[in-house]
């Protein structure tokens, strides 16, 4: 099944991604702007908050091959997404039980987007004690001859999913707030996200 990296998932995309004993990771696509390859939504003490990669910008009108955007090392941003997360989760109940393996990808400046993101899903299939083979792909294809998520990484476009509602840090200030990076689930159901993840559908 086809994916694309992107920088903490969604929680639709590791909710297809379990549906599934083996996928590939597109690396060979062209970069789209507002996409979450570079960005992520997690529950902010205000709501919504979302957090964005800085990038190397190239001249107008040239197209860029995903695996070869270099992230802007210029901004503080590794700063600025950690303290974010810490703020946002250091209340939830497994926010500490992960921290000491989070930190590492926020100490590394690492040039490429797609490396970085890759290193995430390590992370995350790490926390989550699974294992699930995964590849590359050599070309792109626009109609591939097997099961295409790689919509799941659009942010433009926001699909309702009935997912389960879980408890959230600040639900009692704004409710529930579907399909937030897979950090939010995994902050708060710690060992269960697994299970929760397996339990629903797109």
């Amino acid at each position: 099944m086809l994916f694309i990296p992107t920088y903490f998932s969604p929680i639709s995309q590791y909710v297809a991604l379990f549906q599934n004993d083996e996928i590939i990771f597109e690396v060979e696509d062209n970069y789209q702007k507002q996409t979450y390859r570079n960005r992520c939504n997690i529950y902010g003490a205000n709501g919504k908050l979302q957090l964005n990669i800085p990038i190397v910008h190239t001249n107008k009108g040239e197209r860029q091959k995903t695996k070869d955007i270099r992230i802007d090392q210029s901004e503080k941003w590794q700063q600025l997404h950690l303290r974010s997360l810490q703020t946002a989760y250091r209340s939830s109940p497994y926010f500490e039980f992960y921290e000491d393996d989070l930190l590492p990808l926020y100490d590394d400046n690492q040039k490429f987007l797609l490396d970085f993101n890759l290193k995430c899903h390590d992370f995350l299939m790490d926390a989550l004690q699974e294992e699930i083979a995964y590849t590359k792909t050599n070309e792109y294809e626009v109609t591939p001859k097997i099961k295409d998520y790689r919509y799941l990484a659009n942010a433009r476009k926001e699909t309702t999913y009935n997912f389960e509602k879980y408890t959230q840090v600040f639900d009692d200030k704004f409710g529930f707030i579907p399909n937030l990076s897979i950090l939010d689930l995994l902050f708060m159901e710690g060992p269960n996200a697994i299970t929760y993840l397996q339990k629903q559908s797109l």
